[in-house]
């Protein structure tokens, strides 16, 4: 049979659009000849809509929408991911076929951790469902379903499912597209069957979705494999009742049925035999980029969505002459393009002649919109009407006149304001609130100080010439708000200090764990500034989230709270 995947990107909310998306990508699938059309994990509302669904009409819609989803469904089987409501709200997959609606598959586990609160929207589906295409009995889960190493997949293979499909909104990470992958290939062996999972592409918010759709044999080959961070129809032909020679030759399926005191019940769906193809899908396997394309690929997609989807036009970034200013202005203009970034040098008595020449080299290495907008006047006005003004009050001030002058030329020409604060900052509070933390997506707020550099330097490569001056990325890395600055005067070093980061605030290491493995005296500064910043990260603006633990949505640390361990 042939199946088809089709990884879409979809708007949160955008029901009459997404319903446009997806009835394309059936017609595509149908065009190339597919017997199944597998869908993203709610396709038709996105994901996630979170308190959307708490709305009766929302859902009501949702409903209709997929009703018109399934009337477009002939001569293929569309397998659509939506909110199902019968007595309470499920997260489903509607069976599409003969142009209605012919089952429902209800999600069953439903994960209430990092970025997930299924929760809180939905209750947990109990029954099986299987599909029966000619010889072939089809699997569907959804998303979590299938990353549990037992049921829902054990019991669809001993009910008899040689194909497991599965509807995914998986988030990305650094590293997820791999070990998610390895999680599939050892479900594929483990239950003698064949795996296609189809996942969401796109930027939400914080989220993005890497898509890297894959179809897998029964003993974990990769027959397929769509493209990462794109919209792609991935077709592939598969023969699942080749799973059933290696089912009557591995014993360990029959203990485990034999340990169960019956068979687990599904409900079949009998939908017809697949067509005969006269030509083989030319399925592709496309190959995993490496780490740091990825992250690339990914700021870059949830900039671009993040901008899109919400209506602006264009981006202003204020850029300082250093590395966290300019890898956000240059993956600003690869995601957009140049004409859509403006960028904003405001230099005050403190800023060198080294920086202020490589903000200005660095808009005219990118092509996009300089302008130089010196704040020493503006500086000076403050301190006569306050007074004057000094130490950090005095730093501090210089921050915020930038940040107001960021936001007035937001207001004025309706670009969204990037703020440029990484996540090393983030975490220690080396920021300036109401100043550089000013703006509407923080772009690098999930990625730590040394892999700025490290990324710095990949797009140089990529681009095969100098995007950002070698200057900026050898450059000590200052603030510039009092005479001959360095970051380090205020923070251990990058190098010191984002291991202790990486351990406190992704793997939640204890202060005794930390004090064993780095210096005690770092360790106690550093968690001191971490705890002492959540004031700050409330407020911050949202961003790409990169890392397996990001600030906001993963990370849920009380304001007000004198634990120290």
């Amino acid at each position: 049979m042939r199946i088809a995947l089709a990884q879409l990107n979809v708007v949160v909310g955008d029901l009459d659009q997404n319903v446009e998306r997806i009835k394309t990508a059936v017609s595509e699938a149908r065009r190339q000849a597919a017997d199944l059309v597998v869908l993203p994990e709610l396709a038709v509302t996105g994901y996630p809509p979170e308190d959307l669904l708490l709305r009766p009409g929302f859902v009501r819609a949702a409903r209709e929408a997929v009703d018109e989803v399934a009337r477009s469904c002939t001569d293929v089987v569309a397998l659509v991911g939506a909110p199902a409501f019968d007595r309470d709200l499920a997260n489903a997959a509607f069976v599409c076929a003969e142009g209605s609606v012919q089952a429902i598959y209800r999600k069953h586990f439903l994960p209430n951790y990092g970025v997930f609160d299924e929760h809180r929207y939905f209750a947990a589906g109990r029954e099986l469902v299987l599909l029966e295409l000619g010889d072939v009995l089809v699997g569907p889960t959804i998303c979590e379903d299938v990353w549990q190493p037992g049921p829902p997949a054990t019991d669809l293979a001993l009910a008899g499912a040689t194909l497991l499909v599965n509807l995914s909104a998986s988030p990305f990470h650094v590293g997820k597209a791999e070990d998610r992958e390895e999680m599939l290939v050892t479900r594929a062996r483990d239950n003698a069957v064949y795996v296609a999972f189809c996942n969401l592409v796109g930027g939400q918010d914080e989220l993005v979705f890497d898509g890297h759709s894959v179809v897998l044999d029964d003993e974990g080959e990769v027959i397929a494999r769509a493209p990462g961070f794109e919209e792609a129809l991935l077709v592939a032909d598969v023969d699942p009742t080749e799973a059933i020679g290696r089912r009557l030759r591995d014993v360990r399926r029959r203990e485990l049925q034999r340990s169960r005191p019956e068979t687990p019940g599904a409900t079949t769906i009998r939908l017809g035999a697949p067509r005969a193809t006269a030509e083989a899908a030319a399925a592709a396997v496309v190959p995993f980029g490496p780490e740091l394309e990825q992250m690339r690929l990914a700021l870059g997609l949830g900039l671009r969505d993040y901008v899109d989807k919400n209506g602006f036009a264009d981006v202003v970034v204020g850029v300082s002459g250093g590395i966290d200013s300019a890898v956000t202005a240059a993956v600003a203009a690869d995601a957009l393009g140049p004409e859509r970034v403006h960028t904003v040098s405001m230099p005050s008595r403190f800023s060198s002649e080294g920086t202020r020449d490589d903000a200005r080299e660095l808009g005219e290495n990118l092509g996009v919109d300089f302008r130089e907008i010196p704040i020493e006047d503006v500086v000076g006005s403050f301190h006569e009407a306050l007074g004057g003004l000094e130490g950090l009050a005095a730093e501090n001030l210089q921050a915020r006149i930038r940040g107001t002058m960021l936001m007035a030329l937001s207001n004025t020409h309706g670009w969204l304001v990037l703020a440029t604060g990484n996540k090393s900052e983030t975490a220690v509070g080396y920021s300036t609130i109401y100043g550089d933390m000013v703006g509407g997506y923080a772009l690098l707020v999930d990625v730590f100080k040394t892999d700025v550099f490290r990324l710095a330097r990949h797009l140089n490569e990529r681009a095969g010439r100098e995007l950002i001056p070698v200057s900026t990325i050898e450059r000590p890395p200052s603030a510039e708000l009092r005479a001959d600055q360095r970051d380090d005067q205020s923070l251990p070093p990058y190098d010191m200090l984002d291991p202790i980061l990486e351990a406190y605030v992704e793997l939640d290491r204890s202060r005794e764990e930390l004090e064993a493995q780095f210096d005690p005296a770092i360790v106690e500064r550093t968690l001191r500034l971490v705890d002492g910043a959540e004031y700050k990260r409330r407020q911050a603006a949202p961003g790409v989230k990169l890392r397996p633990r990001a600030f906001g949505r993963d990370w849920r640390t009380p304001i007000t709270n004198r634990w120290r361990g």
